[in-house]
């Protein structure tokens, strides 16, 4: 049999293990956005069945067969060929070493725990959430085991996230980020320049809706691909030809619906991108979650709160909402668009003050982990670290430690890939700027299509080629570094607040 007849039959099968996964999201955003309270146990029965049969496809022995051979001829394979080879391979050896039984079960906790999280979140009850956030830790740490990772547990976590990666490399990068940060999160609270608080209040969830609906489209979302409707948490899941996104809708923060929506339309503009008739080999699936992060975090921030965008959009906006926006200048408008204010929300979080959110989270898991912090400390914990990155002291756990979904289905590692992606958008924003000086004009005429063609060819039409290091390299010329985030943060909020200082962090970072 030949090595083309082989990759054809290996491509053809994993391409179906990929189905069953992508029925399997499609009933995990049903259950967030349409499943009755009462079918939260039968939901779980049915994701544990089909994690089953998802499993048994991805660990059938035929598998296994197809790679020994194809990695036999392997100088008669192309470089794409070499690459589909090496993430089955991969993603094989990680099936074949969890047994069936596991998988099922860890499914239908995770689905019990997106439920128990809910109740403990709505109720402020910890207690109840802590046997389910003890259970999860305990399934994260056997499937290392069963991986082999045993004494390397949050590494595995961080890695099955985003690979390549390591809770070293992700330290040493937060550490340089938190150095440069925290003085500037300072320098801004201190500024005179404050937004307006009062700035944009009742504003009809109906007309939020349509608003957001023209922005996402203009933005380049195929609603012909996709749809986007309301959960508890807004997220973005599906694939190819069925992206489903989610936001919430307040009519006293038209701004958290909006900003909500442009974040997921950029995990789902990447969706998009990648290729459909390779979903499911390394050449149609995203290269890991930090990468995916870069793609929603420019086009929520670098995009979606600059001047151009806001030329663009403002008048539409005073169009829609007449009345709210009528006593509210541009620069009014503009100022409460990138309004900095600590919070202890991470979501509602300033662009500023995001990152702390995240490290304060990276820092926990780790420590719970090695073992440092027990599931009961974790409230304290959490307050502690609060008040010392954020100057702020949750009153209550449902503004802490039970604020996030993340941990409800055992998604430990997952944080840090926001953080890292904040880096990688800085860094693709500016080496977008070097080629387009100009951007923001075709922002405010309402074109972004330039920007949306060069992130389809260097990071949507790359697959899983490579991980966010080496597109970092790739693309930008340069190694992943915290020091464009700064450089944007400052120059972006440093200027806006006239923050003492500014020049000066502008200089350094350039620099």
């Amino acid at each position: 049999m030949s090595h083309e007849t082989v990759y054809a039959e290996l491509t053809d099968w994993i391409k179906r293990v990929h189905a069953l996964g992508s029925v399997g999201e499609l009933l995990a955003w049903d259950e967030q956005v349409n499943l009755p309270p009462g079918a939260a146990e039968q939901r779980a029965s049915q994701l544990a069945a089909l994690a089953g049969a998802q499993h048994a496809a991805a660990s059938d022995p035929r598998i296994g067969a197809w790679l020994t051979a194809l990695e036999g001829e392997a100088a008669s394979l192309t470089a794409d060929q070499k690459a589909v080879v090496k993430n089955a391979r991969r993603d094989f050896d990680r099936a074949t070493k969890l047994p069936e039984e596991f998988v099922r079960e860890k499914a239908a906790q995770g689905s019990r725990g997106y439920h128990a999280w809910a109740r403990a979140k709505a109720g402020d009850d910890f207690a109840s959430y802590a046997p389910v956030l003890a259970r999860n830790l305990e399934l994260a740490k056997r499937e290392a085991g069963y991986l082999d990772w045993a004494g390397r547990e949050y590494d595995y976590m961080v890695d099955k996230h985003d690979p390549g990666m390591t809770a070293a490399v992700i330290g040493g990068l937060f550490d340089e980020l938190k150095r440069d940060l925290v003085p500037l999160v300072k320098a801004i609270a201190a500024s005179k320049l404050k937004p307006r608080s009062d700035a944009l209040r009742g504003f009809p969830i109906d007309g939020q809706r349509a608003f957001l609906r023209e922005v996402t489209q203009r933005l380049g979302f195929d609603y012909d691909r996709g749809r986007i409707d309301v959960s508890l948490h807004p997220f973005c899941t599906g694939t190819g030809s069925d992206v489903r996104m989610t936001t919430r809708f307040k009519e006293d923060e038209p701004l958290d619906s909006l900003f909500s929506a442009i974040h997921e339309t950029g995990h789902g503009l990447y969706e998009q991108g990648l290729r459909a008739d390779q979903l499911g080999t390394a050449l149609g699936i995203h290269a890991g979650m930090a990468v995916h992060e870069s793609q929603s975090r420019l086009w929520e921030n670098q995009v979606a709160r600059s001047r151009g965008f806001w030329r663009c959009f403002e008048p539409r906006l005073r169009e829609l909402f007449p009345r709210q926006t009528q006593g509210v200048s541009s620069d009014e408008l503009y100022l409460a668009i990138n309004a900095v204010t600590p919070t202890l929300i991470r979501v509602d979080a300033d662009e500023v003050t995001y990152n702390l959110h995240i490290i304060l989270r990276f820092e926990l898991e780790k420590k719970l982990f090695t073992g440092a912090l027990a599931i009961g400390d974790l409230p304290a914990a959490w307050r502690e670290s609060a008040e010392g990155l954020l100057g702020l002291t949750p009153p209550n756990d449902r503004e802490g430690v039970l604020q996030d979904v993340h941990w409800s289905d055992g998604a430990f590692g997952y944080f840090p890939s926001y953080c890292l992606g904040n880096m990688l958008a800085a860094q693709l924003w500016y080496r977008a700027l070097s080629l387009r000086p100009d951007l923001e004009k075709d922002f405010a005429g309402g074109d972004f299509t330039w920007l949306l063609g060069w992130l389809r060819e260097n990071i949507h039409a790359q697959g899983r080629r490579f991980d966010a290091l080496q597109l970092a390299r790739r693309v930008t010329g340069e190694e992943l570094s915290p020091r464009h985030l700064v450089r944007y943060l400052r120059e972006r909020y440093g200027r806006l607040y006239g923050a003492e200082g500014e020049k000066g962090w502008v200089e350094r970072a350039e620099g």
